[in-house]
């Protein structure tokens, strides 16, 4: 599964332009007979298969989690930027003057190119005459990749055309509001749910494929951000019961290119560092499908050190562990380098570096353990969803439930990890003494993971002038958001020119 990319890339996909002119129209309109076209693709299972492969090959590309969407959910209060490129800094700062701007431009285009090959799946396979089980499981797995397009599209972007069928170059959608954005997402991943397979079910080689587990986590995602705590706890309850899923006793391993599609995976995008024939990110069957987070994320020298972590989160982690008394909460050092961080990175520990002891940099996801420096090409898979994720949401929908009792062991499952070590916490708590720390634990258990911004937009903290306020307090950016308007991501200035149907974000 972590190789297979679809060979033509959708030959469905392919539209044939006509050109028209004052010469003979017969002459020049010629069809390539070599030409890959929709009437000679959905055919066989095999067809029905790389369609599949292809929707799968669209989290890979270069705005999702190749790279962009990292930079879009590093807006949150644990990350900042001083990056030399004024465009990227400015956009973590909320300041965004182009609306134009490459990462809301690329991001629109790359998952609504995600989102067209899911279609056809959609349309076209339930028509093949194949195993139904196999069709079954193939749409369901489609139904989810949709629905995580989405999910993120519309908590990015807000209003959104929902397109649903497989579009041709003059389709045109309504922008739908976000809760009928929500309700799509809600609808696939409810059609999903039942034909999808359990995890421990896929072979070796079928690894990273979308589970029940990962569709009813999404699912509870959502609901979530609805509000809908009931709803959520039980089917985080459903996959806790389970039995799929559990914490990798070494932290480490969720971030590394060792022990992938573990225990503690719900949900990773698939990436390899081979190098193939052409850039990586790019949407095209010689591409390398490695991605070039740690390229941004890391410190000066080895890389860009365009995102860093904020000086607060470092601080967060100020427990020591049970079986060592003077050695603080080891999830600190593997998500971030700083002067405090004894280790090595590529070699060198921090003061042979010469690194500022001021700054600190994200650590996870990096290739330090094993490179000289980093370059485009990691290999190390994404995780969207942890089973670390899934217990502390669990958490904290109990916790708002009232069901502070219930969400305490789960809290105290992600901190008594044996590589974390830290004590659990005791006693008797209500919701308003229980809320804060789940949050921290969130806060230290999930940094640098992109989950920060979705926490900070469904605990309300972007809706309030008093909620900005707290984040200013974590975050000196914040001064700039402008309430009503930098939530959201303003839509490409290209796409509403091409479609007046589709208005602007307000403020842009």
């Amino acid at each position: 599964m972590k190789s297979n990319k679809l060979i033509t890339l959708l030959c469905a996909g392919a539209l044939m332009l006509t050109a028209t002119t004052g010469c003979d129209k017969d002459l020049l309109d010629k069809t390539n007979p070599n030409a890959p076209a929709s009437a000679d693709f959905w055919k066989t299972s095999d067809d029905a298969v790389r369609g599949v492969y292809a929707c799968y090959a669209g989290l890979q590309q270069f705005a999702v989690y190749y790279r962009s969407w990292h930079f879009m959910a590093h807006r949150s209060d644990e990350s900042y930027s001083q990056s030399p490129f004024v465009e990227l800094a400015n956009f973590t700062r909320f300041i965004t003057p182009d609306n134009n701007f490459f990462i809301s431009s690329f991001a629109w285009n790359d998952y609504y190119r995600t989102i067209f090959r899911t279609n056809q799946v959609l349309t076209n396979v339930p028509g093949i005459p194949m195993d139904e089980t196999l069709k079954k499981r193939l749409l369901a797995e489609t139904r989810f990749i949709r629905a995580l397009s989405y999910f993120d599209l519309v908590y990015f972007f807000g209003r959104v055309p929902l397109i649903t069928v497989e579009s041709k170059v003059n389709t045109r959608v309504p922008q739908a509001t976000q809760a009928e954005g929500e309700a799509l997402i809600i609808a696939d991943l409810l059609a999903a749910i039942p034909d999808l397979p359990l995890a421990r079910t896929y072979s070796a080689s079928e690894k990273g494929r979308v589970s029940q587990g990962a569709a009813q986590a999404l699912l509870a995602r959502v609901y979530m951000h609805q509000q809908k705590f009931a709803d959520a706890a039980q089917l985080f309850d459903t996959i806790i019961k389970s039995g799929e899923y559990s914490l990798v006793p070494n932290y480490l391993d969720n971030f590394t290119d060792t022990n992938e599609n573990n225990s503690e995976s719900v949900f990773e995008v698939q990436f390899t560092g081979a190098v193939l024939e052409i850039g990586q990110g790019q949407d095209n069957a010689a591409s390398s499908e490695s991605h070039d987070r740690p390229n941004f994320f890391g410190p000066p020298g080895p890389t860009f050190a365009d995102v860093q972590p904020r000086l607060w989160l470092l601080n967060e982690y100020n427990e020591f562990t049970v079986s060592n008394p003077t050695r603080i909460d080891p999830r600190r050092d593997i998500s971030i380098i700083s002067n405090r961080n004894p280790d090595r990175f590529y070699g060198r520990t921090f003061a042979e570096w010469g690194w500022n002891p001021n700054q600190q940099y994200w650590r996870k996801y990096l290739n330090d353990r094993t490179r000289e420096n980093e370059n485009f090409t990691s290999g190390i898979n994404h995780r969207v969803i942890r089973y670390a994720d899934v217990l502390l949401m669990q958490a904290e929908a109990l916790t708002e439930l009232n069901r502070t009792a219930e969400a305490l062991p789960l809290v105290n499952l992600v901190r008594t990890r044996p590589s974390v070590d830290l004590a659990p916490l005791t006693g008797t708590f209500t919701a308003a003494t229980l809320r804060p720390l789940i949050r921290s634990e969130r806060a230290k258990e999930l940094a640098g993971e992109g989950t920060r911004w979705y926490d900070i937009l469904r605990w309300g903290l972007m809706d309030t002038q008093a909620g900005i306020d707290e984040l200013k307090t974590r975050d000196a950016d914040f001064g700039n958001f402008r309430l009503g308007i930098s939530k959201l991501l303003p839509i490409p200035q290209r796409d509403i020119d091409i479609d007046g149907g589709i208005t602007q974000n307000p403020g842009y």
